[in-house]
């Protein structure tokens, strides 16, 4: 198997609204989207983010209600204070303060307007 590219698929209720989220904060853009989907990406993320409307029958039953829960979209980034600074002074909501980890992790996060929870991260040794 040669796996050629990554995304992870998310199930909102407004994806417009998360599209539009990832764009403003945090660089993404949009490379594909119709009614009820969306294909965010970045060059130097590895990886696309999709949305899709909760709901879609072109889901299947066991997945097409349920919502983006439990999961953590995380970005490894370079400055974490600057990021942190920046979507401040953006106005968006931080929902976990900045924390560390015993074994080297700081974070934080915020969440998009459809709940999906979006963390910044560092590791210091």
């Amino acid at each position: 198997m040669r796996i050629t590219a990554t995304a992870v698929s998310l199930n909102v209720d407004d994806v417009p609204a998360s599209s539009a989220f990832l764009v403003r904060h945090f660089g993404f853009r949009e490379e594909m989207a119709a009614d009820g989907f969306a294909s965010l990406t970045r060059e130097d993320a590895g990886m696309n983010v999709a949305f899709l409307r909760r709901g879609l029958p072109t889901l299947p039953a066991d997945q097409r209600d349920v919502h983006a829960a439990g999961l953590i979209l995380a970005f490894v980034v370079d400055d974490l204070e600057g990021e942190l600074r920046r979507l401040q002074d953006e106005g968006v909501a931080i929902t976990m303060p900045l924390t560390v980890e015993e074994w080297g992790e700081r974070a934080f996060q915020v969440r998009d307007p459809n709940g999906v929870i979006v963390q910044l991260v560092d590791w210091k040794g």
